[in-house]
């Protein structure tokens, strides 16, 4: 058994708008399951598939008080792409963010709604991931953090350092998970978090016991009303284990 990320949620105040910006921001298309839910894929994209972390925003009350652990990194193809992208970002609401980190080659910017994220300049790396590069977890213990999720997942580790994990599809596609050591710990409910699926007929109960042997905990919510399961990870990100599609 394994499961695979199929997308990431964000929590906002206004669903409809936020999931506006990252439609342009991203140049995907943008779907609704109802009020106070918007979803975000590619255009033309048959959900779930590995070349595309697809992006749920979830409406909630709660006000965004600290830096947040999840963030997205963006792909650009020369240092003229990487000026445009910001540019452009910058008209469709984003604005210029420092998290500290100093006289760095990318940009570091913040969405309309406060939340960080990346416009990278060109890495050969991520030149064929799409427009999101990577979605990036702070963390204390990366080696951890990639040991855990590695057995979580079917995906393939590719780099573990003591400041550094990556790890991708293991069809080589779509954009990379990767765990940054980072100073602080984990004080609040994660605003971004990562929602992994099991495949179609896997047992949703058995791999969430399987997950909590890995050392996947319980965040201490009621969950009696939703159909899929809130976990943590070793550092105490929430994740949601979804049905099987």
């Amino acid at each position: 058994m394994a499961t695979r990320l199929v997308q990431i949620n964000m929590k906002a105040h206004n669903d409809a708008a936020l999931g506006r910006f990252w439609a342009q921001a991203l140049g995907w298309g943008v779907d609704s399951e109802g009020p106070g839910v918007t979803n975000l894929e590619p255009v033309g994209f048959s959900y779930p598939d590995p070349a595309a972390v697809c992006i749920d925003i979830v409406a909630g009350p709660e006000p965004k008080t600290v830096k947040n652990r999840v963030h997205l990194d963006l792909a650009t193809t020369s240092r003229a792409h990487q000026a445009e992208l910001v540019a452009r970002l910058e008209d469709l609401g984003a604005t210029l963010a420092d998290v500290g980190q100093g006289d760095v080659p990318w940009t570091v910017m913040a969405d309309p709604e406060g939340n960080e994220f990346c416009v990278l300049e060109p890495r050969p790396l991520y030149q064929d991931t799409g427009p999101i590069a990577a979605v990036v977890v702070d963390c204390t213990d990366p080696r951890e953090m990639a040991r855990f999720w590695d057995q979580t997942m079917d995906w393939t580790l590719h780099e573990v350092t003591d400041d550094h994990a990556s790890m991708r599809s293991a069809h080589g596609v779509g954009p990379y998970l990767e765990f940054l050591r980072t100073p602080g710990t984990k004080s609040v409910w994660n605003r971004v978090h990562l929602d992994i699926s099991p495949y179609p007929g896997d047992d949703l109960h058995r791999e969430e016991t399987r997950l909590r042997a890995l050392g996947a905990t319980d965040p201490g919510i009621d969950q009696s009303t939703i159909p899929w399961t809130v976990l943590a990870d070793p550092e105490g990100n929430e994740f949601c284990l979804l049905t099987p599609r």
